[in-house]
C-alpha cells in the first residue's frame, strides 16, 4: 500500500481497526474518518481521481467504499456533479436527531441490563473532561467527550444493530458542526443532563433510562424547530 504524501512513517490506513476487511471497507473507513475529523468538510466534492492518488487505491475499491458512505448518509451523489459530503441543513438535521431520539433511548435501556460498575467509572471520567471543556470554554474538547460519552453508552450495551447506528451520532455531534454552532450554556445544560443520565443507569431502572436519553435528545430537536425562523447565520445548538 503506498504512503501517505507527507506522512512517510504511516500507512493509509494505520488505525484500521479490522486487518481482515476488505481494501474497499477499509478505504470507507479512512473516507469517514477524514470526515469526522473535518478534512472533508459539508458539501465538499468527492474527486474520485484525487482520492485515488491521495489514497494509492484503484477506482473500483473506491467507488464501492463510497456506495458505502451514500449508505451511512455521510455521502450524497449529485446527478452531473459526482459525490460529495452530506450537508447539514436544518431539516436534515432534524430528521437525523429524531432518530437519535429512538436509538439513544434504546442503547440507555440495553446498558442498564449490561452496564458494570467499571463502566459506569469510565462515564463519570468523561463527564469530569466534559465538565473542564466548559471553563474555559473548549468547543473542541466538549465535541469530543460528548461522542465519546454517548458511544460508550451504545457499546455497553452491545447490541449489534444499535452499535451499527454509532455513525448517525458522529454524523451529528461533527459532521454538522456548522448548522450545530454550541454555545456553552447550552453545552452546560447537555453536561447536566448526561449526569442525569448516569445516574439513571446506576439506577437499573431500564425505563427511567430510556425516557432519561430520548429527553436529552429532544431538548436538541425542540431547540432546532425554535431556530426554523432563525436565518441559518444566527442559529445556535
Amino acid at each position: 500500500m503506498r504512503k501517505m504524501p507527507g506522512r512517510p512513517d504511516e500507512n493509509v490506513f494505520p488505525l484500521s481497526p479490522e486487518a481482515r476487511l476488505s481494501l474497499a471497507e477499509k478505504v470507507a473507513w479512512e473516507l469517514r474518518q477524514r470526515i469526522y475529523d473535518r478534512r472533508y468538510l459539508p458539501g465538499s466534492v468527492l474527486r474520485q481521481e484525487k482520492l485515488s492518488e491521495e489514497l494509492g487505491v484503484s477506482r473500483t475499491p473506491l467507488r464501492e467504499a463510497i456506495k458505502m458512505l451514500v449508505q451511512d448518509g455521510l455521502i450524497v451523489n449529485v446527478p452531473g456533479r459526482g459525490a460529495r459530503v452530506v450537508t447539514g441543513d436544518l431539516p436534515t438535521l432534524l430528521a437525523a436527531y429524531e432518530l437519535r431520539a429512538v436509538v439513544d433511548g434504546l442503547a440507555a435501556r440495553l446498558a442498564v441490563r449490561a452496564i458494570r460498575k467499571k463502566d459506569l467509572t469510565s462515564l463519570a471520567s468523561l463527564l469530569e473532561a466534559q465538565q473542564r471543556a466548559l471553563d474555559p470554554w473548549n468547543p473542541d474538547a466538549y465535541t469530543k467527550t460528548n461522542v465519546q460519552f454517548h458511544e460508550q453508552i451504545v457499546q455497553i450495551g452491545g447490541n449489534e444493530f444499535v452499535i451499527a447506528q454509532l455513525h448517525l451520532l458522529r454524523m451529528t455531534a461533527q459532521v454538522f458542526a456548522p448548522v450545530a454552532v454550541i454555545e456553552p450554556d447550552f453545552a452546560r445544560n447537555a453536561v447536566a443532563q448526561h449526569h442525569d443520565i448516569v445516574d439513571a443507569l446506576s439506577s437499573g431502572d431500564e425505563d427511567l433510562a430510556e425516557q432519561t436519553a430520548r429527553n436529552h435528545i429532544q431538548t436538541t430537536i425542540d431547540r432546532l424547530q425554535e431556530d426554523r425562523d432563525v436565518p441559518e447565520k444566527e442559529r445556535t445548538v
